[in-house]
Formats: C-alpha cells, structure tokens, sequence
C-alpha cells in the first residue's frame, strides 16, 4: 500500500495534509488527552487508512475528516480547494445531528443511521478514525470509555461495508480495550448515558438561564428572505437578478416546492445558457431548521455549511450565514451569555476564596488594578467591592490556581483553562467593540455553543 510519508505520495493527499494540518493550528487545536497537536490524530488515521488503500481521494478524507467539524472551514470549502468527490466523502464522515435532536444517545443515533448510509470508502476511514480513538480514550479516560466502548460496538455494526481488514482490526482493539477495563461485554453492548461533569455554576441550570439560552431568540430572528426560482428559469437571467439584488443563494423550485438552491459563484462559474434545474444543489439533512430552531442550532449548521436554510411551515423560505452572527440580536445574546459566565466565575472566586484570600493568588500588578479601579468608582460615589473591579481574566486566573475549581470548571490542565479563558475575553472585547465577530471568534463562539449546551442541559435533558 502507499507510504503517505513517501516523495511519491500524490499531491492530492499532500494538500489535504497541509490544509488540515493548517486548519486545525489556526485554532490551537490539540488532543484532549496528550496535548498534542491534533495533527498527530489525523497523521494516525491516514496512515491506517494508507495500509488497506492506496486511493488518494480516501487517504485526503482522511487527513480531513475533522476538519468540519472542529475548525472553521465548511463542506464548500473542501469541495472548492479539493473537488467534490473528497468533500462527498468529508460529508459522510461529518455528524449530522444538532443539539436540538435530544441527548446524547439519540443524537449519536441519527449519526450512526448517517455512517450506515455513507459509502465503503468513507467507512474505511471511520473505522481508522475509531481504531486511534479506542485507544487513546481507554488509555486516559476510562469512565469516558465505557460510554465510548457501547458507542463504538453499536456503530460497528453499521460499517461492515468498509474494509475487511480494518473491520477487523476495529474489532480486535475494541474487545481488547474491553477487556483492560475489565467490562461484560454483554454490558458494553448495551445503551450507556453520558452526562457532561463540566459546570461552572448551578445558575446554568436554571430555567431562565435554559429559556434565554435556547428559547427567547431563534433562527426566524436572523434569516433573511431568499429568492426563489423555478427549475426551468435560465442561469443567466438567475444570476442577473442575483447580481441586482446582492444575493450570494437563492431557492430553485420543482414542480412548485422547493427542492434545492443555487450559489452565484456557481452561476459566475457555469454555462449560462443552463437552466437552474442544471446546477441545482440539494439540501442535506443537516442544513435546514425550522424557524424556532435556536441559534445554537443555527451554529452548529454553520460549522459545517456556508448557508443554514430555513423553513416556515414546512418550507424552506429562509437563509443565514456566517456574517449574520454580526447582527445585533446575535451579539446581544452572546454578549448575555459571556456575562453570565462572567458572573459566576466571580461567585466562584468568592466561595472558593473567602474574605479576599485571592489576595493572595493574584499578581501584586493586578491587584493594584483593582485597587485603582474601585478608588476611581469610590470618587464618583459607587459603592463596589474589590472583587468587583477584578477584570475576566483576573477571574479566570485565580480560579486556575485552584484545583478544586479546576475541576468544577472542567479543565484538566492550566494550558486549556487559560487558553479557554482568552478565548472567552477575546471574544467580550470584540463584542463589546463592535469588531466583526465571525472573523476573529468564529471558533471561539462555536465552541462556547456546544459548552453552554452542556452546562445547561439543553442538549442532554
């Protein structure tokens, strides 16, 4: 089989390799458990997959299976920078479930009913993916992996379809990981439920906070209206009004429903002699929401996706992008949800630190900050505390130090916590400036999406 390592290696799987690589640095992304960088999981899993195949277009998908999912690139931009066969096979290795589809069970259920529809190719690289996972999982989280482990049987049985030897070599490494945990085999095999430890306060898990988190604001707040055009109508005269009115997509219909959509750039790109039946694109079933659908949903499609479509009595009669994350309902709710955070963190301060023993954590630099802050809200008569003049990270600081709120946070080392607490205040400040969020926090936001799930429950409850 091919050396992925080797002069000879196609260019193909070369540029996969760079741009994933490239991807997931962009974002520091590194292994949950080791804290390297995440390409060591990818290099893993296209070497697996390079010992049964030497098919380029497999071995790309390989190296760019978690590309969708973890970084900001989305299906389109596999399909433009690598063709559309690889980002088919990108697709198929991609969840389809939202956090809106229930919990943790059934969400991995309708991504085990998508992985069995999904080609011998894309279950190939499924069962590398597994292979890796196994055995990094059990080796460093055990009560994760009996979870991971019932998972793992229960997907097994959809990708028999992929390679013989990697079906097998899958199950070997699965009964042996089994086994040094000392399970029943008969119990893995059955349903298991995980519940998110990571809670930074019990205020998340309130009603208010789950209502203003996944109910007050839905898609329907930030869609815009599409343009909607018959099968039949010419690309030329589609991409003309497209062109006047400033739209990027647009809705075809079929016999008077719709059925799919059209992009400019493909129309700027194709025959315009066409007709829009020619280069119609068709939904997939992780892309269009219903109008009430919440915009944590809403992200999560659009991770994945250029455009998350949506319905108004079971129509399709709406679209968001990206760039809408920058209206200020977005804003606002996200804004909401960082000073929540924000809030707790110094709850948090205060009942691990009684007193004003964080005193004692902080740098003397810091302090004297704080110090000069509430003397200036002193002089104009505010009455405040000192904590209160702490800035975020000052918070996010003083609880690092602190192992027991280390845990409670759900960070396991100080890198990660400090790293997420950047994030966090990076974030803040672009939002409290007016800066495009989506170019500097797109990640960021993603991230903070599915966290706030857990801590709320919304996805688990």
């Amino acid at each position: 089989m091919a050396d992925i390592h080797s002069s000879n290696h196609s260019d193909l799987i070369e540029r996969a390799r760079v741009y994933a690589t490239k991807a997931h640095q962009r974002i520091d992304q590194r292994r949950k458990y080791s804290g390297q960088p995440y390409h060591v999981h990818l290099d893993k899993v296209a070497e697996i997959v390079a010992s049964v195949t030497d098919d380029a277009e497999t071995i790309a998908a390989a190296w760019l299976h978690d590309t969708v999912e973890d970084t900001p690139a989305t299906l389109e931009d596999i399909e433009h920078e690598f063709g559309l066969s690889v980002a088919e096979l990108v697709e198929e290795l991609t969840d389809v479930s939202k956090p809106s589809d229930g919990n943790r069970a059934q969400r991995k259920s309708i991504d085990r009913q998508h992985s069995a529809q999904a080609s011998a190719r894309a279950k190939t690289v499924k069962l590398a993916d597994l292979i890796d996972n196994c055995r990094d999982i059990t080796r460093n989280d055990p009560r994760f992996a009996r979870v991971y482990l019932a998972e793992m049987a229960e997907l097994l049985t959809v990708l028999v379809n992929g390679d013989a030897t990697l079906y097998r070599r899958a199950h070997k490494v699965h009964a042996r990981c089994v086994e040094k945990l000392g399970l029943d085999h008969a119990r893995v095999a059955g349903t298991e439920q995980w519940v998110p430890q990571t809670s930074v306060s019990s205020g998340f898990a309130g009603p208010e906070f789950k209502r203003m988190f996944s109910e007050i604001f839905s898609a329907r707040d930030i869609a815009e209206a599409l343009l909607s055009f018959g099968a039949d109508s010419p690309c030329g005269e589609v991409r003309s009004v497209m062109q006047h009115q400033g739209k990027q997509v647009a809705s075809v219909r079929v016999n008077g429903s719709v059925q799919g959509y059209v992009r400019l750039a493909d129309l700027q790109q194709g025959d315009i002699s066409q007709h829009c039946t020619d280069i119609i694109r068709h939904f997939t079933v992780d892309q269009v929401v219903a109008g009430g659908a919440s915009f944590s949903d809403v992200i999560h499609v659009l991770t994945r996706h250029d455009y998350c479509f949506v319905t108004a009595l079971g129509n399709v009669s709406g679209v968001v992008c990206r760039d809408d994350m920058n209206k200020p309902v977005v804003r606002m709710w996200l804004f909401g949800i960082v000073t929540l955070i924000e809030i707790s963190l110094m709850d948090m301060v205060q009942r691990r630190f009684p007193q004003d023993s964080w005193r004692d954590v902080i740098s003397q630099g810091r302090l004297e900050k704080a110090k000069s802050i509430q003397a200036e809200r002193q002089r104009r008569n505010v009455n405040c505390a000192l904590i209160d003049c702490l800035q975020f990270s000052d918070k996010g600081q003083i609880l690092i130090e602190d192992p027991e709120a280390m845990k409670r946070l759900g960070f396991k080392t100080k890198r990660v916590a400090k790293k997420a607490m950047r994030e966090l205040e990076s974030l803040r400040n672009h939002l409290a400036h007016a800066q495009d969020i989506v170019e500097h926090d797109w990640a960021q936001i993603a991230r903070l999406s599915i966290r706030m799930q857990e801590m709320t429950g919304v996805a688990d409850s």
